[in-house]
C-alpha cells in the first residue's frame, strides 16, 4: 500500500504549492491569500520505485473553536489521523510563531511521525535559517523552495526512507468519476459527505465554502465511483475574487475530465438562468447527466408543483437526465441516486455495434424521410460510432449537409429510444462520401472511338441538309 504523507501547517506557509511539487500536478490552488484550501486533497507521486500519496490540508488553526476555521481544523486532525508520515510546513522567512508551537504540541499529541519542512529558504544558508527551528523539538528541519523546487526530491526520499520500494507498478484508476456541481450553498458537499455516510469535506452554511475539485474514491456495493465535490458556480457579473475565478475554472475543468456531472439544484428557490447556464455547459461537454433537487423535504404540494414546472420549462434540453428530489441533509430520496449514476455511466461508455446502427437509421428513414434539399433528397446509407461519452454515432450518405437540425434530433431520439441510452447526450455526425468523378477528367477518345464520332457528325449533316 502506498505511503500517506499529510501537509500541515498554519495558513500561507505554501502547502499547496508544496503538493503540486510532490505530484508534479497544478491540482491545488494556489494564491497568496491565507485560508485558501480548506477541504482535504489528495494527489499521487514517485520519487524512483517508491509511489506515495499526498494530502494537502487547510490551515491548521487548532485555538478556533467555531466557524469555518474550527471546521478546518477537524479536517486537518482526521488527516493526521490517517498519516503515515506528517509534513510539518514552516515557514524560513517568518520564523517560529506561537501558532507553530500550539500547531507542534497538538502534533506531538498524537504521536505520529513527524517530519519539519521549513518552506520559502531560497537564498538562504541552510544552517542559519533552520537553527530556530530545533526548538519545537520534532527533529532535523529539512530546508526546501516549494516556489523554486530546491530539494524537493530531498524532501521525498526523506519522507519515504522508512517505507519499502514498491515492485509493482501501480494500475490506473478506471473508476466513473462523478463531479458534483451546481451553484453555492445548493448542498454539493452536504450531498457527498451523505453518500461517503462520513464528514470528509466541509459542509457549512456559507456561499463558497469550498474553493477546489476535490476527489474522494468511494465504493457502495462493491462498486468502485471516484467523488468529485467542486466550487458553486455563480453568475460571471458575481464572480469578483481571484480565489473564486480560479475555483469557477477548475470547476469547469472537473466538468471536462468527468463521466457523470450530477447537477445539483436548490428546491427552495427557483431555477434561476444560472441553474440553465451550468446545465448547458455540462450538455456542450457531452457529459452524462442526473439532476438531483435538493432540499426537497422542507416544501409544501404546492411549492414542489411549482418546481417540477420549471423544471420542465428551463431544462428541457436535459429531459434525457433522470430526475431525483432528495434531502442531503435527512438522506432522503437518496436510494435511486446510485443506480441512476450508474445507468448514465453505462449509456455513456456504451458499445453501440454497426449492424444494429445502420439497421436503426434505415428504418427511422423508412418510417420518415429527411426533407429535400433542392432538387433531390438526401441518402442516409450506413452508420457506425464514432466515440463515447458522449456517444457519437457517424451517418454516411450523400447530400447529408441539407439534413435540417429537426431532422438531426429526430435521429438523436430514435437512436436513443432503441439503444435506451438514458441520463447521456448523444451527438450524431453527417459524412457525405466524396463523388469519386467529380474530380476526374474524362480518358481521350481512342481512335476507333474518334472514327465513329466522326462519322456520326457527317452522316448528321446529310440528313439535315
Amino acid at each position: 500500500m502506498k505511503p500517506t504523507l499529510v501537509l500541515v501547517g498554519r495558513p500561507n506557509v505554501g502547502k499547496s504549492t508544496l503538493f503540486n511539487r510532490l505530484t508534479r500536478s497544478r491540482d491545488a490552488i494556489v494564491a497568496d491569500i491565507p485560508g485558501l484550501t480548506r477541504d482535504r486533497h489528495y494527489g499521487h507521486g514517485r520519487v524512483g520505485d517508491k509511489p506515495y500519496l499526498v494530502m494537502d490540508t487547510g490551515g491548521f488553526e487548532p485555538v478556533v473553536k467555531e466557524g469555518i476555521m474550527h471546521a478546518m481544523a477537524k479536517q486537518t486532525l482526521q488527516a493526521v489521523d490517517e498519516a503515515d508520515k506528517v509534513l510539518f510546513i514552516l515557514d524560513g522567512r517568518q520564523g517560529i510563531t506561537a501558532q507553530d508551537k500550539i500547531i507542534a504540541e497538538q502534533l506531538r499529541k498524537t504521536g505520529q511521525n513527524i517530519l519539519l519542512v521549513v518552506n520559502k529558504t531560497e537564498g538562504m544558508a541552510t544552517a542559519v535559517v533552520t537553527a530556530e527551528f530545533y526548538e519545537l523539538g520534532l527533529g532535523e528541519p529539512c530546508a526546501v523552495s516549494a516556489m523554486h523546487g530546491d530539494n524537493i526530491n530531498d524532501l521525498a526520499e526523506l519522507a519515504l526512507a522508512d517505507f519499502p520500494p514498491d515492485e509493482e507498478e501501480p494500475a490506473q484508476s478506471k473508476y466513473p468519476k462523478i463531479a458534483i456541481v451546481g451553484r453555492p450553498n445548493v448542498g454539493k458537499s452536504t450531498l457527498i459527505n451523505t453518500l461517503l455516510g462520513e464528514e470528509r469535506v466541509i459542509a457549512f452554511d456559507e456561499p463558497g465554502t469550498t474553493r477546489d475539485s476535490i476527489y474522494i474514491d468511494f465504493e457502495h456495493n462493491d462498486k468502485h465511483y471516484t467523488l468529485i465535490d467542486t466550487a458553486g458556480l455563480r453568475r460571471r457579473g458575481r464572480v469578483n475574487e481571484t480565489v473564486e475565478k480560479f475555483s469557477a475554472i477548475k470547476t469547469l475543468q472537473t466538468i471536462e475530465d468527468a463521466n457523470v456531472v450530477v447537477l445539483v439544484l436548490d428546491a427552495k428557490e427557483e431555477i434561476s438562468d444560472q441553474d440553465a447556464h451550468i446545465a448547458g455547459f455540462v450538455l456542450e461537454s457531452g457529459r452524462a447527466v442526473v439532476v438531483a433537487v435538493n432540499k426537497w423535504d422542507g416544501l409544501d404540494d404546492y411549492e414542489r408543483d411549482t418546481i417540477k414546472r420549471e423544471l420542465t420549462r428551463k431544462l428541457a434540453f436535459l429531459s434525457f437526465a433522470k430526475l431525483h428530489y432528495i434531502s442531503a441533509l435527512q438522506g432522503s430520496g437518496m436510494k435511486g441516486l446510485l443506480p441512476s449514476i450508474d445507468q448514465a455511466y453505462a449509456a455513456a461508455m456504451a458499445n453501440l455495434p454497426t449492424p444494429k446502427l445502420t439497421r436503426t437509421l434505415l428504418a427511422a428513414v423508412e418510417k420518415h424521410q429527411p426533407p429535400r434539399g433542392g432538387m433531390s433528397r438526401p441518402k442516409l446509407r450506413y452508420a457506425h460510432q464514432g466515440g463515447c461519452n458522449p456517444p457519437l454515432i457517424i451517418v454516411h450518405g450523400s447530400m447529408l449537409n441539407h439534413v435540417p437540425e429537426t431532422y438531426r434530433r429526430y435521429l438523436e431520439n430514435t437512436f436513443r429510444e432503441t439503444f435506451k441510452l438514458s441520463g447521456t447526450p448523444l451527438r450524431v455526425d453527417f459524412r457525405t462520401g466524396e463523388n469519386p468523378y467529380a474530380n476526374k477528367k474524362p480518358a481521350p477518345p481512342t481512335e476507333a472511338e474518334a472514327r465513329q464520332a466522326h462519322g456520326r457528325r457527317r452522316r448528321s449533316r446529310k440528313r439535315w441538309g
